[in-house]
C-alpha cells in the first residue's frame, strides 16, 4: 500500500491550497481516510477525516476553513484549504485506517503560509 501526497506549497496568509493523495495497492476495507499535519517541534495532529460512510470530522482549529473529500473508489482523498494562516504551516500527511486497524501513511507534503 502506498500513499502519495501532493499539492503543498508556499502561500500568503489568506490563500488557498488543495492537497491530493493517491492511495494505491490492495486494501480489503478502508475504515477512514484522513489528513494529519506536523509543525516543526510539535506532535503530529489530525486535521480532518472521512469515514467509509462519508462522515467527516474536523479538528477544532479548522474552523470551517478546510474540506476533506474522497471518491467512490476511496483511492483519492483531497483537502481543500482556504483562509490559510501562518499557524497552518507544517508537513501534511494523508492516512488510511483499515478494517484491521492498520494505519498507512504518505510521505507528506509541505505547506508554508507566510505572514
Amino acid at each position: 500500500v502506498q500513499l502519495q501526497a501532493s499539492g503543498g506549497g508556499l502561500v500568503q496568509t489568506g490563500g488557498s491550497l488543495r492537497l491530493s493523495c493517491v492511495v494505491s495497492g490492495t486494501i480489503f476495507w478502508i475504515n477512514e481516510l484522513a489528513w494529519y499535519r506536523q509543525a516543526p517541534g510539535k506532535q503530529r495532529e489530525m486535521v480532518a477525516s472521512i469515514t467509509n460512510g462519508g462522515r467527516k470530522n474536523y479538528a477544532a482549529f479548522v474552523e470551517g476553513r478546510f474540506t476533506i473529500s474522497t471518491n467512490s473508489a476511496k483511492n483519492m482523498v483531497w483537502l481543500e484549504m482556504s483562509s490559510l494562516k501562518p499557524e497552518d504551516t507544517g508537513v501534511y500527511y494523508c492516512n488510511v485506517l483499515t478494517s484491521g486497524s492498520d494505519h498507512y501513511w504518505g510521505q507528506g507534503t509541505q505547506v508554508t503560509v507566510s505572514s
